[in-house]
């Protein structure tokens, strides 16, 4: 059976018994090494190991700015979360999160659209553990933005807080996605004064991820859309031909179950 979501073109089978099949992989992230917090640079006392910052929360420092050493784009930027050495945004305090959409919300004016992104552990593209986001300033919205004709709020409640809602939406395309968004929609994500209660309700979710599988790879993004939202795929399985030749999502976790696991 395919389940399907006409806003965002997704098309989804939820299939349980996929994830029991012989040579199913499992996306892990591996414990930290000696040489990990010897050698890492966004650590408070090694600022000169980064290029000069750009931005900064607090004094000294909670949240730093700094460009990406190896853009993909002609701008890219980096925001390190923390002073501690904390390999998850699941591990941040309030004060660092609220530091972090701040941080955001000032890099964003600047006429472009702003991609936010978060990559966490080596399978989902993070070169470094130390907790961190990404920004990528592009010419406009960038084709799955363009794509959305709006946002479906259709799925399996996990919390509700501060005028936002964390879910996992009736057409999952992994196990465990998650959409956070205001409750009523809202455009203008970096200007919103739910930002910070997003970025606190992200860690919660992936708080909560983790109480349930333990450290995991994922991504997560915001869609700076009509209503804007922030959108969390864990890496627990690998994409492969259906995914990404097809379009076609296989799901082994339906998201009510998901959901509930959460919720517990």
């Amino acid at each position: 059976m395919i389940a399907r979501d006409e806003l965002s073109g997704r098309e989804v089978v939820y299939a349980p018994g996929r994830a029991r099949r012989p040579g199913a992989k499992r996306g892990e992230i591996e414990p930290p090494s000696e040489q990990e917090l010897a050698d890492c640079p966004f650590c408070a006392g090694r600022e000169d190991r980064t290029p000069p910052e750009v931005h900064r929360e607090g004094e000294p420092w909670t949240v730093r700015v700094v460009p990406n050493l190896y853009p993909a784009f002609e701008r890219q930027e980096v925001v390190v979360s923390s002073p501690r050495h904390v390999r998850s945004f699941a591990e941040l305090t309030q004060e660092e999160t609220d530091a972090i959409a701040h941080a955001w919300a000032a890099r964003a004016q600047t006429g472009t659209y702003m991609h936010a992104l978060l990559n966490e552990g080596r399978e989902a593209g993070a070169s470094l553990p130390h907790s961190h986001t990404q920004l990528v300033f592009l010419d406009g919205p960038p084709p799955a933005v363009r794509g959305e004709r709006g946002l479906s709020l259709d799925g399996d409640v996990v919390l509700e807080r501060d005028g936002l809602v964390l879910l996992c939406p009736r057409v999952s395309r992994l196990q465990y996605e998650l959409l956070i968004a205001p409750a009523e929609p809202e455009s203008g994500a970096f200007a919103s004064a739910l930002l910070p209660a997003a970025a606190a309700l992200l860690a919660e979710g992936i708080r909560r991820l983790h109480a349930v599988e333990g450290p995991v790879p994922l991504n997560a993004w915001l869609h700076d859309a009509e209503h804007w939202h922030i959108e969390v795929l864990p890496r627990l399985s690998v994409l492969a031909g259906i995914e990404l030749g097809a379009g076609i999502y296989v799901n082994a976790l339906p998201p009510d179950e998901a959901a509930a696991r959460l919720r517990g």
